[in-house]
């Protein structure tokens, strides 16, 4: 019986033979590669996981960087928000207890001066005893326990989130004594010691205009003296943030007025109390000269910054 095969002649023959080598040299090409990588497989995951484990140290060192340096602005932040330093308090000290003296010589010197001839009393009336003129210590003293009560409260209950013209921020007890002094001791008109920066100073001026607010209501109007507008720009901004208020408060007939000027606030310190208002005015400590008309309001507070430094008063013609 014949096969149905054809028989293959001997040049097709050779060149399936070759055929079939080339496959089964490609089958072991592919084969050394496969057992190649497999061989790799273990040293290349081995290097990537190494790679990325070197990744995540750098970037773990990184955050603990970082993290130190946020600890370090927060603390530097405390520190230069809860107050300065004792050193900086005693170089202040001279400069304040000599402005002190030099406003009150003044004041009383300016009610002496004979502004009109005074008639002369009739023989028959007895001359008036002279009026003792109240303490300093007394001017505040029916309110002692309740601004006592508030600058405590302030300090150890702070309410970020307050009604506007109640303070806002962290308060501390160099903050309070200072306060504390001004009210008591200076009768709210007076040298208060810089606190250093702006935004400290800023801070003590809104703690005492919170108290005069929960005193008097609306009737305290806060004027600002401060020759720069970047430096008024700091007061508003800093206001703003202390007290909670916005920049509707900020106006000729509002609650802050900003002044660079000395005598445009004292003009408009006099129309205020005219109209029955209590004109409670700042000084910024950068101010070189105190205009002595402003002595005429009975809420004055004066930032001293420089213990050397004597004050220099300026008189004005309005």
């Amino acid at each position: 019986m014949t096969s149905d095969v054809p028989a293959l002649d001997q040049p097709e023959l050779t060149q399936l033979q070759a055929t079939i080598a080339e496959l089964k040299a490609e089958i072991a090409q592919l084969q050394a590669q496969k057992a190649q990588l497999l061989e790799d497989l273990p040293r290349v995951l081995q290097e990537s996981l190494s790679t990325y484990e070197q990744r995540k140290q750098d970037l773990q060192d990184q955050i603990t960087v970082l993290q130190r340096k946020l600890e370090r602005i927060q603390q530097e932040m405390k520190t230069t928000y809860a107050g300065v330093s004792q050193d900086i308090a005693v170089r202040v000290q001279g400069f304040r207890d000599y402005l002190v003296g030099s406003l009150q010589d003044l004041v009383t010197s300016v009610e002496k001066l004979p502004l009109l001839p005074a008639p002369p009393p009739p023989p028959e009336a007895p001359p008036k005893p002279p009026e003792t003129p109240p303490l300093a210590e007394e001017i505040f003293a029916d309110y002692r326990e309740k601004i006592t009560q508030l600058l405590e409260r302030y300090r150890t209950m702070p309410d970020y989130y307050g009604p506007a013209w109640k303070l806002r921020r962290t308060f501390e007890k160099v903050h309070s004594d200072r306060v504390a002094d001004w009210f008591f001791k200076l009768a709210g008109r007076g040298a208060v010691p810089s606190m250093g920066t702006r935004l400290q100073n800023v801070l003590v001026a809104a703690a005492a205009t919170s108290v005069l607010r929960v005193l008097y209501g609306n009737k305290v109007r806060l004027l600002v003296l401060a020759t720069s507008p970047e430096r008024l720009g700091e007061w508003r901004r800093g206001l703003q943030d202390c007290l909670g208020i916005g920049r509707d408060a900020f106006g000729p007939d509002r609650g802050v007025t900003l002044f660079e000027d000395a005598e445009p606030l004292v003009d408009k310190g006099e129309k205020m109390r005219q109209e029955n208002l209590m004109p409670f005015v700042i000084v910024d400590e950068s101010e070189e000269f105190i205009a002595v008309e402003m002595l005429k309001f009975p809420l004055l507070m004066c930032f001293a910054r420089d213990r050397n430094a004597k004050p220099a008063f300026r008189d004005f013609d309005f």
